[in-house]
């Protein structure tokens, strides 16, 4: 299939090309003789009901320091390439939203990953309550009374910021800890969002597991160490990545999950599984792909892929 291709993502000369999972699926569609184009998320607009971002060709290839190759600066229809891939990084803003809102005016005849409007009904730590018997113990409120009424009865608590990532703004708050009420005024300043309270899981030691499901099937995954004195097991900030497999909770959780995701047009997913609890399901730009080849040998990007064409072929009846 000769596809154009749109990247919608963050500068590619800041990215890690060892675990960047946008860049080996852009490794995968050129070899599969795709066009690609690069273009940033502040390069889209909307006028007279067309779609356009001023984007540039892209090739890429595997080599530290010299990994792609942009051509000049060219404004695109979007209406006019087969798939864009919406990769940009959280956080979830209301810029975040607005990509979705103007990607809607050509989706589906040029297919967005994920489905733009899904994408945008499906905030990370909000869809997950979606599947209540699956996941931990939950409040999400700006109630200080029912936030401290839930420490007292759970003790160890942990505190999310609603629309965060990559781990920041999580707080481990345990039963005799003096700081609760500080940290939800400097919540309450920083963000007009209510906050996630969650138990503490001590289950989060042995490790965050991160497993990538493709249109709703599981296909890999990774466990995810936190360092000493951190309960975020996040990658970047200094969590180990060791090999893992799919229990049977995992895979009861994957069944119950898959689904919905595939009805959905969530078609790279990643759930955070800790102990036997989902706690996030991750659809905006999830990763790990790099990871669970080299750990298991496989090529999830080339299966990512093989789903996108089969859903582009299902699109066009």
């Amino acid at each position: 299939m000769g596809f154009r291709v749109a990247i919608q993502m963050d500068p590619i000369e800041t990215i890690d090309i060892d675990g960047d999972s946008s860049f080996v699926l852009a490794l995968e569609a050129q070899k599969r003789g795709y066009e690609l184009f690069h273009y940033l998320p502040g390069a889209l607009a909307l006028a007279a009901g067309r779609v356009t971002a001023r984007a540039r060709a892209l090739e890429v290839r595997a080599e530290k320091g010299d990994h792609f190759t942009l051509g000049p600066p060219q404004v695109i229809d979007l209406a006019q390439v087969d798939v864009v891939l919406m990769r940009q990084d959280p956080p979830f803003h209301m810029g975040y939203i607005t990509t979705t809102h103007m990607l809607e005016h050509v989706h589906p005849k040029t297919l967005v990953v994920n489905d733009p409007a899904q994408v945008r009904n499906a905030p990370e730590k909000l869809f997950v309550t979606l599947f209540p018997g699956l996941m931990p113990p939950t409040l999400i409120t700006s109630d200080k009374e029912r936030i401290t009424a839930f420490r007292a009865q759970y003790k160890d608590i942990v505190l999310k910021p609603l629309y965060g990532n990559g781990g920041a703004g999580v707080f481990h708050i345990d039963a005799d800890d003096d700081n609760l009420n500080s940290l939800l005024e400097m919540f309450e300043g920083l963000y007009p969002e209510p906050v996630m309270v969650q138990p503490y899981l001590p289950e989060v030691r042995e490790g965050d597991k991160r497993i990538i499901l493709i249109d709703g099937e599981a296909v890999g995954a990774i466990n995810r160490i936190p360092p000493p004195g951190d309960v975020r097991s996040n990658m970047h900030i200094g969590g180990r990545a060791e090999k893992s497999t799919l229990s049977a909770r995992d895979r009861e959780i994957c069944d119950a999950i898959g689904p919905a995701l595939k009805e959905r047009g969530l078609i790279f997913t990643g759930i955070d599984v800790i102990g036997d609890y989902l706690t996030e399901i991750n659809v905006t730009s999830p990763t790990g792909l790099q990871e669970i080849n080299r750990f298991d040998g496989v090529c999830l990007e080339a299966r990512m892929w093989d789903a996108i064409e089969a859903r582009h072929r299902a699109t066009r009846g």
